[in-house]
């Protein structure tokens, strides 16, 4: 009989069906992820969530051992998007703002992103609370349009020269949620990237 394999593990039974480490009870991959995306819709239909490290840590306390890289793919996958909410911008599925403009600029705003970072190589420096993007010459003030018309919203303002944009922020935390999010889109774009 197999049927016990660990009875400590049940002493915090939420009665939502999550076990602690799923990747460690002999389910695929393809099930894990599809435990995993199916728990993050239910957050985010449940509470106000604004940043992937609030997922990160709400999928933890459910038994999810994952990475913030992870939970950004998922992100893309589910195609979420963030919306205004009453404490900030918010976590949101496509059917929550079906037809809503805000959806759609929003969607239509990433997609040009992600042309442009499809076509363009860019690499990203810091200096204090201000990111430093270097593109070809002649990118910057296309690469500060796109970022300016798109979903990133954490950025206190963009500054554009020839092959170099700045772009400004009120605090690090900031910095750091729309450093990921960029390199999330970065990535999705499978565009060319400088060493």
């Amino acid at each position: 009989m197999s049927a016990g394999a660990g009875a400590s593990n049940g002493g915090n039974g939420t009665g939502n069906g999550h076990r602690a480490s799923p990747a460690t009870n002999g389910s695929t991959s393809h099930d894990l992820k599809t435990q995993r995306q199916r728990a993050i819709r239910e957050l985010i239909a449940t509470r106000p969530i604004g940043s992937q490290r609030e997922v990160v840590d709400a999928l933890g306390a459910q038994g999810f051992d994952v990475t913030q890289a992870t939970v950004s793919r998922d992100i893309s996958e589910l195609g979420l998007v963030k919306a205004p909410g009453t404490d900030g911008h918010v976590y949101v599925t496509p059917e929550a703002v079906a037809g809503s403009s805000v959806a759609t600029a929003a969607a239509a705003s990433d997609e040009r992103l992600l042309r442009i970072l499809g076509d363009i190589p860019v690499t990203i420096g810091r200096s204090g609370l201000i990111l430093v993007l270097t593109g070809t010459p002649g990118t910057a003030s296309v690469i500060a349009q796109a970022i300016d018309e798109s979903s990133l919203r954490e950025q206190e303002g963009t500054l554009a020269g020839d092959n170099t944009l700045l772009v400004l922020f009120a605090d690090a935390a900031r910095l750091e949620r729309w450093r990921e999010r960029f390199e999330s889109i970065q990535s999705r774009s499978g565009g060319p990237r400088n060493p």
